[in-house]
């Protein structure tokens, strides 16, 4: 187990110094000179060329990279262009709504997927299937932002039983607060991802259904709700974990949308601003982090496979 988890490990830290080179590329080689808005158009060339050498953007992009990768493997991810502080701090402060958003999105997708997916199963070819199959549809096909504009015109600004934005944290309002302001943004965000889920646990389930050792447990007189959850469910969530592994990555990555609509102050609102004034340093560390907490939930993934099957354990020995 020791070996396949340092083999992770070791891949893990390629794929991220990889994904390193791939961002700052990116982010360099768009169009946009972060001097030239900062000072305007009006800005001499000669002020231009001096703002230059002062944000280090006069280097070869060679030695912007490794110092970047440098100063990052050290937890310094530059100093921001634009606002008054380290990325690090900009980051930090942002982070938390979107987390937040996130994880209770994340909860809502995962209770949604598996009780619907579960029902559908058991159901299969039935009216409840049918309608099962059809909120699955429905849901991967309505986009984000737009169910979140049909939620604030119906639950704000028609019932106004909800605010129309913004944010409270937990701590600085209570939990009945927070989720007055948090539970909108959460359904707009969690929908898609649900409806994803549910496909994935209904297919998995149904596949396993039909294995030998479900037919022999209904032969014992095992509860059809024992067998589902006890043993079908257990045995179908490789695919479902991956899944949801993916979800939350997704989730973090599409909340920019949501936030912007809902007004709050997370990751999602900083990247918009800092792309809108080229402001790299904070760019390359939100697309680092985000990408560094993908790859470290599907590590998590990869370790929660030999728990969950055991199977997956005398592979990894065999490795």
């Amino acid at each position: 187990m020791g070996k396949f988890i340092a083999k992770r490990i070791g891949s893990t830290v390629c794929t991220l110094l990889i994904l390193s080179v791939f961002i700052f590329l990116l982010i360099h080689l768009t169009p946009g000179d972060p001097a030239r808005i900062l000072l305007g158009s009006d800005a001499s060339a000669e002020s231009v060329a001096l703002l230059h050498e002062e944000m280090g953007l006069n280097r070869p992009l060679f030695q912007q990279y490794f110092s970047w990768v440098g100063k990052a493997v050290c937890g310094n991810l530059g100093t921001s262009y634009t606002r008054n502080g380290t990325v690090t701090h900009a980051i930090n402060q942002a982070m938390g709504p979107t987390l937040v958003l996130s994880l209770w999105a994340l909860l809502l997708s995962i209770v949604i997927a598996i009780t619907s997916g579960v029902y559908a199963a058991r159901r299969k070819g039935k009216a409840g299937d049918s309608g099962v199959i059809a909120f699955s549809l429905l849901g991967i096909s309505t986009p984000s932002f737009l169910l979140s504009l049909f939620l604030v015109l119906i639950f704000s600004v028609g019932l106004k039983w909800l605010p129309v934005a913004g944010y409270k944290s937990i701590a600085e309002a209570g939990l009945l607060i927070h989720l007055r302001y948090i539970i909108l943004p959460v359904i707009s965000l969690a929908m898609m991802q649900a409806a994803v889920l549910t496909r994935m646990t209904r297919s998995s389930i149904i596949d396993v259904i039909n294995n030998d050792y479900i037919k022999a447990a209904k032969a014992k007189g095992l509860a059809e709700r024992a067998i589902l959850y006890k043993h079908a469910l257990k045995n179908a969530m490789i695919p479902i974990l991956t899944t949801i592994g993916q979800t939350f990555a997704l989730l973090l990555s599409g909340a920019a949308v949501v936030e912007t609509v809902f007004g709050i102050p997370g990751i999602g609102q900083l990247i918009v601003s800092s792309v809108t004034k080229r402001d790299y340093p904070v760019i390359q560390g939100i697309v680092l982090v985000i990408s560094l907490i993908y790859v470290v939930i599907n590590f998590v993934i990869d370790l929660l496979y030999g728990v969950v099957d055991p199977r997956m354990r005398i592979t990894a020995k065999q490795e």
